[in-house]
């Protein structure tokens, strides 16, 4: 089957050519970075203890590793986004993936904290490229009828390396030292080569310049957010909010802003955002909570807890295969139907198991995980498909960063809400009612809710075709 290349071949023309669609090894390949760019976010949470011990860290020193790495990794998904709109991706992902290496290697023979801490964000600065421009190249290069079975692999991927990074990273310090963590994203540029050879060709976009005041103050406005969150600042919340007016003065006063304020008057773009922003709020506040749960109530190590865990991420990537299929068949508002269906029950099972054995509450996990893939996939062909081609990049890397500010909120909200008693509410408990069962329970109201915002605002447009395609 034949795609319409959307680079011109022949900018003076302006005319496209046809194009072979590329390899499905391109997207072997891009899931192989994808993985290491994944996994890193998260197998450095249970290494925090071991780096704290060896360098006599606070806590809330230590967290920078990962508060920091978070920032970098959300603002950089951002800016890669609106460089992919302007740039070739052959030269932004071999700057990222470079970038990456050699913050980890940076990492692997540090001796002091602030050299680790200057790893991470290295790190962080180029793994960034990597979800910003694997989001874009099956929008890119691929026809939308195929792009759902395209991103439900993405987000297989996704599922699989989140699973697994606590329990590599916790064998890792374990059994040898924390800085071997940094050793093992050196391989991430393995599969460059074969990326920059199977990606299409694309020229240098001539027009408007990227605004870097307006970048630089949208920026600055995102961090001072999160860390108001992450760090239950007000003076932090009220830099970000001055910062935010001044970017709005920004992008009105300029003729060519970091980013157009008409994207967001685009229904399915801002909706898919909306929807996006509460599920993955749900869905990291149940990654996280969980091994709170274990470990607070069950007494269980990091290694364990891991293992407790990972059954449901092996099976999220099977999931997310047929998730792909199903929204390129069924569409995007039926996805997400399916998808919160099973966010609601596993969350409802979360509620009455949670003061039962680990692997009972390791079955439930099944549901959730597998409604996060299916989730990732339609979310991101909905978002994807109302933009324009012009602001594709763009468009993509704010999805991106309302997930990642999602995930930190939900990790400030959920680490708050479990330090209150509220077990005598848990009233849908099988065994012994527990704080967290009722926190589960709320998130299953939440997923009901956003079901509710799918039926009124998501696909609309996409279910009349389809069922138009039906009768004919």
């Amino acid at each position: 089957m034949q795609a319409k290349d959307p680079i011109s071949s022949n900018p003076a023309k302006g005319a496209s050519q046809p194009a072979a669609l590329p390899s499905s090894r391109l997207i072997q390949a891009l899931c192989f970075v994808l993985f290491f760019s994944v996994m890193n976010a998260t197998m450095f949470n249970v290494a925090l203890p071991n780096i704290a011990a060896d360098y006599q860290l606070k806590p809330s020193s230590v967290s920078w590793i990962v508060t920091g790495y978070s920032v970098l990794y959300a603002l950089g998904s951002l800016l890669f986004g609106k460089l992919a709109d302007k740039y070739p991706m052959k030269r932004l992902i071999t700057i990222g993936l470079l970038l990456f290496a050699a913050g980890s290697v940076l990492g692997f023979f540090s001796t002091s904290y602030p050299v680790v801490l200057m790893a991470r964000f290295i790190q962080a600065a180029g793994a960034s490229c990597v979800p910003a421009l694997v989001m874009l190249i099956p929008i890119r290069f691929y026809p939308p009828e195929k792009r759902g079975a395209v991103m439900g692999v993405i987000a297989s991927t996704i599922a699989f390396s989140s699973g697994i990074g606590p329990i590599v990273g916790g064998f890792i310090a374990g059994h040898f030292h924390w800085t071997g963590l940094f050793l093992l994203s050196v391989a991430a540029p393995i599969a460059l080569p074969f990326i920059r050879k199977s990606l299409p060709h694309e020229v240098l976009r001539q027009g408007e310049k990227i605004d870097l005041i307006g970048a630089g103050a949208l920026g600055i406005s995102v961090t001072a957010f999160m860390l108001s969150v992450t760090q239950s600042n007000v003076w932090w919340l009220l830099t970000g909010i001055i910062m935010l007016v001044l970017f709005v003065v920004r992008v009105n006063s300029v003729s060519n802003p970091f980013i157009r304020l008409s994207l967001f008057r685009i229904s399915g773009f801002t909706n898919g955002l909306i929807v996006a922003f509460v599920g993955m709020f749900t869905v990291f506040g149940i990654f996280l909570t969980v091994p709170m749960l274990l470990s607070s109530i069950h007494h269980m190590n990091a290694q364990s807890i891991g293992f407790v865990m990972f059954p449901a991420a092996i099976i999220a990537v099977f999931m997310g295969r047929l998730g792909g299929k199903l929204v390129d068949r069924r569409g995007t508002r039926f996805t997400l139907y399916v998808a919160f269906s099973m966010l609601t029950i596993g969350l409802l099972c979360l509620s009455a198991v949670s003061g039962l054995l680990p692997w009972v509450i390791g079955l439930s996990l099944i549901f959730l995980n597998s409604a996060l893939t299916f989730m990732q996939s339609s979310l991101a062909k909905e978002v994807s498909s109302a933009l324009p081609k012009e602001q594709t990049g763009i468009g993509m890397g704010i999805y991106n960063l309302i997930i990642f500010m999602s995930g930190a909120i939900s990790g400030a909200v959920m680490s708050k809400v479990v330090e209150f008693n509220w077990g005598s509410v848990n009233f849908t408990a099988v065994s012994v009612p527990t704080t967290f069962g009722t926190v589960y329970f709320s998130l299953a109201v939440l997923a009901v809710l956003n079901i509710g915002w799918v039926y009124l605002k998501i696909g609309r447009q996409e279910a009349a075709l389809l069922r138009s395609a039906v009768k004919i």
